[in-house]
Parts: structure tokens; sequence; C-alpha cells
């Protein structure tokens, strides 16, 4: 008897994988996607039972993929080696995003920049300050995650965006951070921070397009709400 077929549910094992390679992920419940992968870190183990624990845990498919390592590992049946899948899906899905973005205009593609904007960032236990940077064509160059923790005037240093703005030979910038109470609103810090972040950039001669707050299903837009025209008026009052 071979090693594949010598636990419980190798044929099984199997024939997921057979399923996914003919007909993707069609018809698969979701704890039978949470095995699968489950099934890439653990070469000799019937993973059914703890892909079950793991959604009754987590409550959701989306629930599973976000929980941290030490959560995962909580779980019966899951450990830091066979949770690589479950890991390795939402790197991957980032990624993927990511690059999909790259060199693209987001005026013209703002539905994929908030796809990944909000993927990458709504889930996250505490804040994270992003900037995505722009050519003269509006066009994506990359987009970096500089700062993390409370939004303050002393956590996010303009110095520093401005100097990466550099690095990047960008031309504009759009800021993006999550609230993780999952209320997208600005707070007074958030008007404050965007403020000195705009006057910073256009001392440089680099233009500030956006700045969007994430939030549970939801997120602010500085644009939309006016303030980012508001600022570089101020700004030329003051110049």
């Amino acid at each position: 008897m071979s090693e594949e077929k010598s636990h419980k549910g190798a044929g099984h094992r199997q024939r997921l994988r057979e399923r996914f390679l003919q007909s993707g992920l069609d018809g698969f419940q979701d704890y039978e996607v949470i095995e699968l992968l489950l099934t890439l870190g653990t070469p000799r183990k019937d993973c059914k039972d703890a892909a079950k624990a793991a959604l009754k845990r987590f409550k959701t498919l989306q629930g599973v993929f976000e929980a941290s390592p030490a959560l995962l590992c909580e779980v019966r049946g899951i450990g830091p080696v066979n949770m690589l899948g479950i890991r390795l899906i939402r790197a991957v899905a980032d990624r993927y995003l990511q690059k999909k973005i790259l060199r693209k205009d987001p005026v013209s593609n703002s539905g994929e920049l908030f796809d990944y904007l909000y993927y990458n960032m709504k889930d996250r236990s505490r804040e994270c300050f992003k900037v995505v940077f722009l050519d003269a064509q509006n066009r994506i160059l990359a987009a970096d995650t500089l700062f993390e923790g409370t939004l303050t005037a002393s956590s996010v240093y303009p110095r520093e965006v401005v100097q990466a703005a550099l690095e990047h030979h960008a031309a504009a910038l759009i800021f993006a951070h999550n609230h993780p109470s999952g209320d997208p609103r600005p707070s007074p810090e958030d008007l404050a921070v965007t403020r000195q972040l705009v006057f910073a950039c256009r001392v440089m001669g680099i233009a500030v397009h956006e700045h969007i707050v994430i939030g549970d299903n939801k997120y602010f837009s500085f644009a939309d709400q006016g303030y980012i025209a508001e600022m570089n008026q101020a700004f030329e009052r003051q110049a």
C-alpha cells in the first residue's frame, strides 16, 4: 500500500483535487476549500475534521483566511506547518491584486484600486498607512505600507513620505489607511495629518489626489468629500 493511500481519507483527498482540476471550485462547500488548502501542507493526514472545525471557529471562509497564525493553531488538527495553504492563499491574492493595478490609471480603473486597498487593509488589527505612487500619467508605479499604528501627526512623517515619493520618481500620490473599528469616518487626527501631507508634497511639486479610509464594507474618500481640493486651495493661499 502506497504512502498516499495509507491514511484515512486519501481517496477523498484525491477526488477533491481532481474535482478542482476539472471544474475549479464550482460545487465546493466552504469547508472543502479549506480542506483542500490544508492538504498542501499535510501529506499523510485526513484534513476534513480540521477544516470543519476551522469553519465553525471562524464562521466564514473569509474569516478562516483572515485568522492569525496563532488563532489558526488553536484549531484541533491545524499547526504551524499545515496551515501553509491557508496563509499562502491570502498572500498570493494580495500579490495578484497589487500586480494587477500596476501601471494602470487609478482614475479609469478606480474599482480595481479600491478592490486592492479594501482587500489588503480592511481586516488589519492595527492602523496601516499605505501610499500609492503614481507617474506623470497617473499610472501606478508601486504601493507601499509606510507606517503602522494609530494615525497621528507624530506617527506619520511627511519627510519619509516625500522621500519615498522621490525614490519612486512619483509625480502624484494616493494615501490610504484603515480603521480597525470598521467606521471609515475620518478623525480630527486624520484630517490634520492629511493636510500636513498635502502641504509637504506640494512644496516638493508632488500632487496628492486622494486619501481613502477603509472601514468595514465601506470607505471614506477625502477627494469625493472635497477635502483634498480645500487643502490645495489653502496651500495656494499661503504660497
